[in-house]
């Protein structure tokens, strides 16, 4: 096993592949990281450069096909699916896109949720100081169809910290909101790291939501091509471009 040294999440050489030998995408091709505890990463790249399969191959959602990938200096069990959700449970949070809460559950039972599905006592009390946090202490009993967009996405980071998991995983956690909306969501994120210690992973297209991040990695046909610590967004937004370009440089030369 691995020992700790204050990283949060590894990957060594990990690899994923979709597909049978006549269409094969290799999505990951030896993708090798260590991010320390109490860090922001984003993870950006062109369309189809792996980024949400780095994303859900790291969060425990999908098993790789080589490589290893460690959360708080355990490894990533193989086996069952009941071993990987056990592990997942114990370690990691999820924010999506486009929320996943239960539209028959209220505020606070959402968030409870996770604890009560890993068997845990339903600490209401702790579940109403991250409601408090988040800024919906006064909606605990609305239904999600009662909430704006970004109002429930809110909800949804509350029910990833109620755990208090090692690293949260963010998969375009800003792609359904308004500008408003989303920066606050992008403020919790970032007071999760620095209030609260924990290590945050997020998937974006958008630059000036990357600009968030205390660094940005950059993947390029599942492998990672660049680096930008303290990133602004036009920096961002820059190297995007380039990658983009370079994408389309390479498609056009396969086509000829």
């Amino acid at each position: 096993m691995y020992e700790g040294t204050g990283e949060a999440l590894r990957l060594e050489a990990v690899r994923k592949v979709y597909g049978d030998d006549a269409n094969r995408v290799t999505a990951l091709d030896g993708v090798s990281l260590a991010l320390p505890a109490g860090s922001f990463t984003a993870v950006m790249g062109p369309s189809g450069s792996g980024k949400s399969t780095l994303l859900h191959c790291a969060a425990g959602l999908d098993r790789p096909d080589g490589g290893r990938v460690f959360v708080d200096g355990a490894e990533l069990p193989g086996g069952s699916e009941a071993a990987l959700t056990r592990f997942r449970r114990g370690r990691v949070g999820f924010v999506f896109q486009h929320f996943n809460l239960l539209p028959t559950l209220d505020v606070l039972q959402n968030v409870t949720l996770p604890l009560r599905l890993a068997g845990r006592r339903a600490d209401r009390t702790r579940a109403r100081a991250v409601l408090e946090r988040v800024g919906l202490g006064d909606r605990l009993h609305h239904l999600p169809a009662e909430l704006s967009g970004g109002q429930q996405q809110r909800v949804a980071i509350a029910r990833a910290l109620v755990t208090e998991p090692k690293v949260v995983f963010g998969d375009e956690p800003t792609g359904a909101l308004d500008t408003r909306s989303a920066r606050q969501v992008l403020g919790l994120l970032q007071e999760a790291v620095r209030v609260h210690g924990r290590t945050v992973v997020m998937v974006t297209h958008d630059p000036v939501a990357a600009s968030y991040a205390d660094a940005v990695l950059f993947l390029t046909d599942g492998r990672i091509v660049g680096h930008v610590a303290r990133p602004t967004a036009e920096q961002i937004a820059e190297r995007m471009t380039h990658l983009a370009e370079a994408a389309e440089r390479s498609a056009f030369a396969t086509e000829a």
